[in-house]
């Protein structure tokens, strides 16, 4: 009787087990697949947050779509808001001109930061570029055509 008990049990706990495993491979393919629905569906220039938005004290959104002039800082009349102490009111406007878009530091207290380096002049952006403001990192990502 006890050896029934114990196989059965057995058999119990090794299909617990698979169900946990392919659990965990399931949660894993749809991760990937909203991401890359996400990634590839947007055919517009947008900006992605680098940062965990798990470890930031304010919320933000993970992508922010790009059309026109994009206000960012703190205050709350921004396109784009960032409750970051070293971002101010009037951080930086993102300005879509001719196709292309530029970034423009409004003579902010602790800068903007392209790409590591100190925006002093109104600069072009290309994919892939770095955006640096206040603890907040955002990349530039153009997917026209």
């Amino acid at each position: 009787m006890f050896e029934i008990i114990s196989q059965v049990l057995k058999y119990v706990f090794i299909l617990i087990i698979y169900l946990f495993i392919f659990s965990i491979i399931r949660l894993m393919y749809l991760d990937i697949k909203s991401i890359n629905k996400k990634g590839s569906s947007l055919d517009t220039a947008y900006l992605k947050v680098v940062n965990r938005l798990d470890s930031l004290n304010f919320k933000m959104q993970e992508y922010y779509i790009l059309k026109g002039t994009i206000s960012i800082g703190r205050s709350s009349k921004s396109d784009i808001v960032i409750k970051d102490k070293f971002v101010s009111k009037n951080q930086l406007n993102i300005i879509e001109e001719k196709g292309s878009f530029f970034l423009e530091d409004l003579d902010s207290a602790n800068g903007t930061y392209l790409n590591g380096e100190r925006v002093e002049d109104i600069i072009e952006l290309r994919n892939g570029d770095k955006i640096g403001v206040g603890l907040i990192q955002f990349i530039f990502v153009d997917n026209r055509g």
